[in-house]
């Protein structure tokens, strides 16, 4: 086997075939959660390939087109504003996994999912591994497409609720979005459960 870079590994067990899976959007004031499994060749490799959040939106979209090309299978869910307030974010997180998953044409085995914990899949065994975009290439792959969907998505949503800085922030608490929310009010897609206040730091 190839020596691996930055830590990352191409899979938790040889054998079987393993999905990683990672969401993004989990801490936004506004819009979806998206979450993507993704089942890569077991001697994949990059170098350049980690947490998405590790790197800047040219890489970003350039290892999108990667994963896309070498993916043996891939598929993106989202589930939206009203859902993540009616069951809580952990559950509408776990659910957008869990409908990723259903979208697999090839079913995995296992299950490498990124955090510390998760609701069980019917019938597939997983692990949960912290920090797993930054030491599974499944992993990091799944966070990738996760996030250029969403960041996407808002940006489209941005050309509609214009004065947030989606377009910047992707929904994200920052300090030009909490503002924006006080001075103009919610839009349709807040996430009407969380709390936003006007403090330096998130």
């Amino acid at each position: 086997m190839a020596i691996i870079k930055k830590g990352l590994l191409p899979y938790f067990q040889f054998e079987g075939i393993e999905a990683g899976l990672d969401e993004a959007g989990r801490g936004c004031l506004a819009g979806p959660v998206v979450a993507a499994a993704v089942i890569l060749p077991k001697d994949f490799h990059d170098k350049l390939l980690t947490d998405s959040k590790q790197l800047n939106e040219k890489q970003r979209q350039q290892l999108r087109q990667v994963i896309k090309t070498y993916a043996i299978e891939y598929a993106i869910s989202e589930v939206d504003h009203e859902t993540i307030d009616r069951i809580n974010i952990y559950k509408a997180s776990v659910l957008a996994m869990h409908r990723a998953v259903d979208q697999l044409k090839i079913k995995p085995d296992h299950l490498l999912v990124d955090g510390n914990r998760f609701i069980s899949y019917p019938f597939v065994q997983h692990t949960c591994i912290v920090k797993g975009d930054s030491k599974y290439f499944s992993i990091a792959a799944a966070s990738i497409l996760a996030k250029t969907y969403r960041d996407e998505w808002m940006e489209n949503a941005a050309k509609k609720f214009p004065g947030y800085g989606w377009e910047r922030n992707a929904g994200y608490p920052t300090l030009e979005h909490r503002k924006a929310v006080i001075h103009l009010g919610p839009s349709d897609i807040h996430r009407k459960t969380f709390r936003v206040e006007l403090k330096e730091k998130v």
